[in-house]
C-alpha cells in the first residue's frame, strides 16, 4: 500500500458537473473583498461544536483536517502528508512540518492529541464527532509522527480522520464561547477569523504565510441571508459577489443575465424523514379527534404506507424545478456501499391506504411534521408538499417549521434531553463519501459511548443491521466492505428506519468573471473561488 496521497480507493466519486452561463465580455476587476450570501447560519464559529455543513464550511476556512477532502470527495494531504497501516491494529500518519497555527505556535503531535480528546466531549453538541472519534486512541511517537490504534482491524481511519478539524492544544480547554468571541479561533488554515456576528457576518483575513495554495481574496465576508428572493436579489444588485443553495425558481431567470455565472453539481446530499420509532406514544401524533393512540409510526405497515403516499417525481418537478433525484437510499449511484437493489418508492396512495387499514388505521390520525425553514434547498415548501400528500391518504398532517439553529436543538435533544419530535424532515451529506457514514450517524443504534447513532434523532435500533455494519466497518477488502454496508442499507431502508426523498442538486452563482467548481459535500469554500 502507498503511503503517499493515499487514494479514496473505496469510492466511486461522483463528478459534479459545471454549467457556466452569462460571463460578460469583459472579467470584472478583481476585488480584494469576496463578500457571500449564504442560505443557511452557522451555529458557531467551534469547530467541534455541531458537525454540520453550514459550521464545517466556515471551520474549513480556519482550520485544517489531518486529510483533506477536494470537490469530489477525494482524499488529499493536508496537516498529514502520508499515511498508512502499519499493523492490523494501527495506522501511522506523518505529519507536516513547519506549520504554524495562526497566533503563531507551532503544529505538531500534541495538537492531534489534543483534537481528539475535545472533539466527541464539547457540552451541549447537537451532533459532535464521536462517530468518527469513539474507538481509536490516538499515541504520540515524536512531534512529527502519531499512531492512531483500534481494537479491530480499521479500514476507514483516512475516511475518518478526513472529517476532523485540529485545533491548537494551546486552546484545548477552550469553551465554545471562547471560539465565537475570537478567543481560541486559531487554525492552520487558508484564512485568519476576524469577526463574528450572529445573524450579521463572519469576516476572515487570508492568511498569507498558508503552507498551501494562497488565496485569491485578502479578505472574505460571509453573510447569512437565508431568505431566498434577498439572497437573488443581493446578488443582483452587487452587495453580495456569490450565494450558494440557488432558488430552483429562479434559476431560468439568472441563466439569462449575462452578469450572473451559474455553477451546478449533483451532491451526496438525501433529503428524507426521520421517524419516532421509540415512544410508546408520540408527543405529536394523536388520533383524528385528538385524544391519545399508540405511537402509529412504530408499525412497519404505517412507514410504509406514509412511503408510498410521497409523489417524489411531484415534488421534483413542482417543489424542486427539476433541481432533485427522486431517492431510495442513503446516496446517490456512484458512491461506496450503494445497493443496486434499491429504488426510489413508487407514488401508490391506494396501497398506502390498503397499508393503513391492515395496520389497524382505515381512518388514519393526525400528525404535525417539524423541518427547518432555512438549511436545505426549498425545505418547507418541501414538508407542505409531504403534509399535503399524507392528508390525502388519512394522516391529516400539519407542519411547523422554524429557523435551523432552532429545529437542531430541539430535534437533538429537546426539554428533556430527548428528541422533541415525532416526524421531521432532514438532509444528510454524506462526510466520507460513502453509505458508512449515514449508516452509523442516521440508523446505528443510539449508543453515544461507541460513537454510533449520533444524528438518529428516531432513535431507531436493528441489532442485524448493527452486526453487518459493524462487520462492515472492520473490513479491509473493499469489495467485500462494499457488499456488507449495501446489506446494511437494505434492511435499514428496507425497515423504514428513515424514508428517503430525493438527493439534491446544487447551483451556485457567481457575478460573471468569477469561477466556481460545485463539490459533492455543497460545502461553499471562498478559496477554491477564482477570477477568469
Amino acid at each position: 500500500m502507498s503511503r503517499h496521497r493515499m487514494p479514496s480507493r473505496h469510492r466511486a466519486a461522483l463528478v459534479a458537473a459545471t454549467a457556466i452561463a452569462g460571463f460578460g465580455l469583459a472579467a470584472a476587476a478583481q476585488a480584494e473583498t469576496l463578500t457571500i450570501g449564504l442560505a443557511a447560519e452557522a451555529t458557531s464559529m467551534d469547530p467541534h461544536f455541531h458537525n454540520l455543513t453550514p459550521n464545517n464550511q466556515i471551520a474549513q476556512h480556519i482550520f485544517d483536517n489531518l486529510i483533506n477532502q477536494d470537490e469530489a470527495q477525494r482524499l488529499v494531504p493536508a496537516l498529514a502528508t502520508e499515511w498508512a497501516p502499519i499493523d492490523d491494529l494501527t495506522w501511522e500518519f506523518k505529519l507536516r512540518e513547519g506549520v504554524a497555527f495562526h497566533d503563531g505556535t507551532p503544529f505538531s503531535a500534541d495538537d492531534i492529541v489534543c483534537t481528539f480528546e475535545r472533539a466527541p466531549n464539547v457540552p451541549n453538541s447537537p451532533s459532535g464527532y464521536g462517530t468518527y472519534i469513539r474507538g481509536k486512541t490516538v499515541e504520540k511517537v515524536d512531534d512529527y509522527t502519531i499512531h492512531i490504534k483500534t481494537e479491530n482491524p480499521y479500514p476507514l481511519m483516512a475516511t475518518d480522520v478526513s472529517t476532523i478539524p485540529i485545533i491548537s492544544a494551546a486552546h484545548c480547554d477552550a469553551t465554545t464561547e471562547d471560539y465565537n468571541s475570537g478567543a481560541a479561533t486559531f487554525g492552520t488554515g487558508p484564512y485568519k477569523f476576524v469577526q463574528y456576528t450572529p445573524g450579521d457576518r463572519i469576516v476572515l483575513e487570508r492568511n498569507d504565510d498558508y503552507w498551501g495554495d494562497i488565496p485569491e481574496f485578502e479578505e472574505v465576508v460571509l453573510r447569512p441571508i437565508t431568505s431566498d428572493p434577498s439572497r437573488v436579489a443581493a446578488l443582483l444588485a452587487g452587495d453580495v459577489d456569490m450565494i450558494n443553495i440557488v432558488p430552483t425558481a429562479d434559476l431560468e431567470t439568472l441563466e439569462s443575465r449575462s452578469e450572473v455565472a451559474l455553477h451546478t453539481g449533483v451532491s451526496n446530499r438525501v433529503i428524507y424523514m426521520h421517524i419516532d420509532h421509540w415512544r410508546e406514544q408520540s408527543p405529536h401524533l394523536t388520533a383524528k379527534d385528538g385524544s391519545a393512540i399508540d405511537n402509529p409510526l412504530r408499525d412497519q405497515r404505517v412507514r410504509l404506507a406514509i412511503s408510498k403516499a410521497i409523489d417524489r417525481e411531484a415534488i421534483r418537478d413542482r417543489v424542486m424545478e427539476g433541481q432533485s433525484i427522486p431517492a431510495g437510499q442513503l446516496l446517490p449511484e456512484g458512491f461506496f456501499g450503494v445497493s443496486p437493489n434499491l429504488e426510489a418508492e413508487a407514488y401508490d396512495p391506494d396501497g398506502a391506504k390498503a397499508l393503513l387499514a391492515e395496520a389497524g388505521y382505515p381512518d388514519g390520525f393526525r400528525m404535525v411534521a417539524h423541518g427547518p425553514n432555512d438549511r436545505y434547498t426549498n425545505d418547507a415548501r418541501i414538508l407542505e408538499a409531504i403534509a399535503q400528500m399524507l392528508t390525502r391518504v388519512g394522516i391529516e398532517t400539519s407542519i411547523d417549521t422554524m429557523t435551523n439553529s432552532v429545529f437542531f436543538s430541539r430535534a437533538s435533544s429537546g426539554a428533556e434531553g430527548e428528541p422533541e419530535f415525532s416526524f421531521i424532515l432532514v438532509g444528510w451529506g454524506a462526510g466520507s463519501g460513502e453509505a458508512s457514514s449515514p449508516l452509523r450517524s442516521l440508523l446505528a443504534t443510539h449508543d453515544p459511548d461507541a460513537g454510533m447513532g449520533a444524528s438518529n434523532r428516531g432513535r431507531y435500533s436493528n441489532p442485524e443491521m448493527d452486526a453487518i455494519l459493524m462487520e462492515a466497518l472492520g473490513t479491509v477488502d473493499d469489495a467485500r466492505r462494499d457488499q456488507l454496508l449495501a446489506e446494511a442499507t437494505e434492511l435499514a431502508i428496507g425497515d423504514l428506519g428513515i424514508i428517503p426523498i430525493h438527493y439534491q442538486v446544487n447551483t451556485w452563482a457567481t457575478r460573471a468573471g468569477l469561477t466556481y467548481v460545485p463539490r459533492t459535500d455543497e460545502w461553499t469554500l471562498a478559496m477554491t473561488v477564482t477570477g477568469e
